[in-house]
Formats: C-alpha cells, structure tokens, sequence
C-alpha cells in the first residue's frame, strides 16, 4: 500500500471518523465491538520481541483475532505474517489505524512512539493497549490520558503485574489488617547487568528493509553511533528510557499500587543522580542510578544498576530485598515484592507469609479486551491514568539525572533517611569495585527538585533546567498534538 502522509490520513479518515462520532456517543459502543460476543480484531503496531510476546498473550483470549499487523522493518513484519497468515500487513501504522477492520490496537514500538500512535488510534475510534512506559515525556502522558477522555476510549498500560490477583492480597494484608503496623518508608530496586552497546567510529548505516523516517516518527533525526537499531534505542534519550523507564515503571507501578494503593500520583520532591559508566559506549542513559522521592507521607529511594558486581563478572552487586522488586519499612517487620511473589517478615527477620501470584500474564490481557467489550474503562486494571501516573516517576527521576551536576555528598546529605544513606553506602561499594568514587569523574547527582502538583512543573533550585526536559521537540509532521 502506498504510504500516508498524516495531512492524508487525516483526510481518509474524515468521513470514518464522523460514522464514529455517533457511535462512539452512546454508552458501550465501538464500531464492531459493540456486541459482548463478537470478535475482537487486533493490530498490532510493532512485532519486535515484545509485540511478540504480547501477540501469544492476546491469542490466549477467546474471542480475539489477531487481524492486524504493522512493522517498519520488512523482516520482522514479515516474520509476524508467517505466524499470522490470515492477518493483513502494513508498514505505515496509519494505515492499520484506518482500516475499519481493525477495533483496538496493541502498541509495542520504541518508547518516543507510544503516545502520538496511541492517540492517532483513539483519534481514530480504535481502543488501546499501549506497552509501559505509557511516555517519553511527562507532558505527552498527559496528552494521552486527555485523548482517552475526550474519544471516551478504552485505554490500557502494559503493566501487566497490576492483573495479578496477588496484589488484592497484599493491599488487605497490609492496609486492612496492618499485619507489619504503619510503613514508615519504602525502597524500590532494578539491578540486572546488561553489557555494552558499542561504539561506532561511524554512523550506523540503516539496512534498506528499514523505513527509517517512520521508525524516527517524533525523535530527533540524529546518527546513531551503537550497533543495532533495535532494543539499545532504550539507551537513547531520543528514543528510549533507559531501564528507569524500562524496568524501573514496573516496580514502581508495585510500589504505588500496594504501598501506596494510588494514593500519590507524582511526588512532592525527588532528588536523583548516578551516571553511565565503565562500558564507555554509546549509551546515554545511566548504567547505575539512584533517587528519593518526597511523597508527602511515605518516603521513597530506589536503588538501579546495570553493571555485574566486579568487572567482568555477571552477578549484579549486593542489595537488599529483590533484584527488581519493592520495600516496604514497617512498625513490625518489612515485606518484600516482586513480580510473581511476596513475603512478610517480623522484626527478627522471621518469615511470617508468603504470597504467590500468577505475574499477570493473559489476565492482564483479558482484563483489557473484557473492557473492550463493555466498553468501561472502569473495568481497567491499568488505566492510562494509572500508567501516566506510575510512568512520572520515572520521568522525573530520568529529569533528576539530566539536570544534575558533578555529585555533591553535601547535597545527598539533604535527605535525612536511613534508606537513603543506606542505598548511597551500597552504591560507594559498588562503584569502587569498579575503580569509581560516587563523588568522582562520571557521576552526577540533581538539586532536589520541587514539582508543583497542580500545573506539574518545577519549582524553586534547578526548575528551569529541569521544566526543559518535561517535554520535547517533536519532528515536523509527527507532533503529539495537546489534547483541549
């Protein structure tokens, strides 16, 4: 098919999207899925690995057909088709957002993608599944939630854990029984080596099979200096995250959820710092990274590193608790989290429970096209708001770090927490396994940072550098639109 500009997608979809408009009115009403029974026709919008995982997920549930499949990688498109035969296949994701076959889209690209696709399918009359984390920036996250408001859509985040029935537990064990009493402060962990991504002495040359400029879509046409195009974007501010945004949404996502049970959206004050270190390769985004946040009640760190405790080791440093998991600091004990699993313990270290979880997978999936067909985003277990929210803290600790400067133990001193102290002690020793000081070359630390709950800006020491990375410069023709 021939390829769409967005001036001519806006115009196809004209006349399909004012049929939508009377639909979409009525309560519990979508183009085709309208009927509890009837089938739903998925697209998916990338078959790279994770897509892949998704598109097993989704073919689990009775009543979903993957009908849909978009690439702009010819071989990874084509290998989708294989798998799929009977699905219809594009390039351009506009395309399959046009098509009237099509009722809810599965989001799986880059990160710098997920916001301005998902609001082009609900633009569109299409629900949304859009993987974590929900933005790139803080400010198109709440685009994405006001377009799931104003095309009253069906929009759900890939944080699969919060379909886990265990979690119910927990939050009863917890908050209804206080079983360990009041939690006093909490502590959030990522660690997982990853090694290097390399470092060209010349650009990467984009394989022909690649559209490139829609695989950039909103990023920055900038040249590429890694080794491969796919995965190690998450390394790049252009494009990815890094594993704030990678790992670090989803035990946050735990941590606000059970801990908190949503009752903080975005903190009061966050202060984070680390650096990316001893790989000396193309990466941007930190290998080693640390923050606080101020909640206002609970206080929050989170300890992430993706170096192997000694060089050329593959174990990852010692650490309390779980390698990806949270914390919670209580009167009577402490209680671990992790995805597929909990345990309590007492003040003597004793284990006193145990929970077991189902980590998610296809439930959270089901739960997603069980609201497709009623067509209640109430009946969501990750709602984009929910996904915006858990998402923000990793924004804002990806902002900590990017407008911070040479690391201060003078500053880190502001924070008056035994966690805190704790995590920055670890990470001293980590560091100097490695021949590195937590106040030497390559490691940086933020002011602390205020945000102002209501407008979401900073306020205050370090605002103006830090407001600048709140939200990006988009490419011409492929701008998140602000959503009125």
């Amino acid at each position: 098919m021939t390829r769409l500009s967005r001036r001519q997608f806006v115009g196809s979809t004209a006349s399909a999207a004012a049929a939508f408009a009377v639909t979409s009115s009525l309560p519990g009403r979508t183009l085709r899925a309208a009927d509890a029974n009837s089938e739903i026709n998925l697209g998916f919008i990338s078959c790279g690995g994770r897509a892949g995982g998704l598109m097993g997920q989704f073919d689990k549930v009775e009543g979903v057909n993957i009908a849909g499949l978009c690439d702009v990688d010819e071989n990874r498109l084509g290998a989708a088709k294989q798998r799929f035969p009977k699905a219809q296949a594009w390039t351009d994701l506009r395309e399959l957002i046009d098509s009237p076959e099509i009722d809810a889209v599965v989001i799986a690209t880059c990160n710098h993608w997920h916001c301005l696709a998902a609001i082009w399918a609900m633009e569109a009359g299409k629900d949304v599944y859009v993987e974590k984390p929900l933005s790139h920036s803080q400010w198109e996250g709440r685009q994405t939630v006001a377009a799931a408001r104003k095309y009253n859509k069906v929009c759900q985040i890939g944080t699969q854990q919060r379909s886990d029935p265990m979690q119910a537990e927990i939050k009863k064990f917890l908050h209804e029984e206080k079983a360990l009493g009041e939690i006093k402060s909490a502590r959030v962990n990522r660690y997982g080596v990853r090694p290097s991504i390399g470092k060209r002495d010349t650009p990467l040359e984009i394989e022909k099979n690649v559209a490139y400029d829609l695989w950039l879509g909103p990023a920055a046409d900038e040249p590429i200096y890694r080794e491969k195009l796919h995965y190690d974007w998450h390394w790049d501010w252009n494009t990815g995250s890094g594993e704030m945004g990678n790992w670090g949404v989803h035990v946050l996502d735990d941590c606000r959820n059970n801990i908190f049970q949503d009752s903080v959206a975005l903190p009061q004050r966050v202060l984070g710092g680390g650096g990316r270190v001893v790989l000396n390769d193309a990466g941007e985004t930190p290998n080693v990274h640390f923050a606080y946040f101020d909640t206002g009640s609970i206080p929050v760190v989170i300890g992430l590193s993706n170096l192997p405790a000694q060089p050329g080791g593959k174990k990852s440093p010692t650490h309390p608790g779980p390698a990806s998991g949270y914390m919670a600091y209580c009167e009577g004990g402490r209680f671990e989290g992790q995805r597929g699993g909990a345990a309590a313990y007492d003040n003597d270290g004793k284990k006193i429970k145990e929970f077991k979880g189902n980590r998610g997978d296809v439930v959270h999936q089901q739960n997603f096209i069980d609201a497709v067909r009623a067509q209640d985003s109430g009946l969501l277990n990750a709602d984009v708001a929910v996904g915006n929210d858990s998402t923000g803290w990793c924004n804002l600790a990806n902002v900590a770090f990017q407008a911070g400067s040479d690391f201060s133990r003078d500053a880190a001193g502001e924070v008056k927490l035994d966690e805190w102290d704790a995590l920055l002690a670890e990470m001293d020793q980590h560091l100097a396994a490695h021949d590195l000081k937590l106040d030497g070359p390559g490691i940086k630390l933020s002011p602390m940072l205020s945000l102002d709950s209501e407008t979401e800006q900073f306020v205050g020491s370090g605002a103006e550098v830090a407001n600048g990375l709140l939200r990006r410069q988009y490419r011409k023709g492929y701008e998140v639109p602000e959503i009125i």
